[in-house]
């Protein structure tokens, strides 16, 4: 059973396969979450860099849970109910 989420985003980049993964994984599992490109938006940018210290995609953020890369078993934990 899906939770309910009460806010997602995810910060991508045009070129990142994971990317592309991720949010097919995320549209899959009916979360709504808003993306922010990275190569466009320095504030995303800088965003990231204050979350995770990096500035690699994707960093996704559910509730404040913050899963960097596309970490298929985190994100299912994190939208899944046990």
């Amino acid at each position: 059973m899906i939770m309910e989420i009460k806010k997602a985003t995810i910060f991508t980049s045009p070129t990142c396969p994971f990317c592309v993964l991720a949010k097919s994984f995320l549209r899959d599992k009916g979360v709504d979450f808003e993306e922010r490109d990275i190569s466009e938006d320095i504030e995303a940018r800088q965003e990231v860099e204050d979350l995770t210290g990096q500035n690699g995609v994707p960093v996704i953020s559910i509730d404040g849970d913050i899963v960097v890369g596309f970490n298929r078993t985190l994100l299912e934990s994190l939208v899944t109910e046990n």
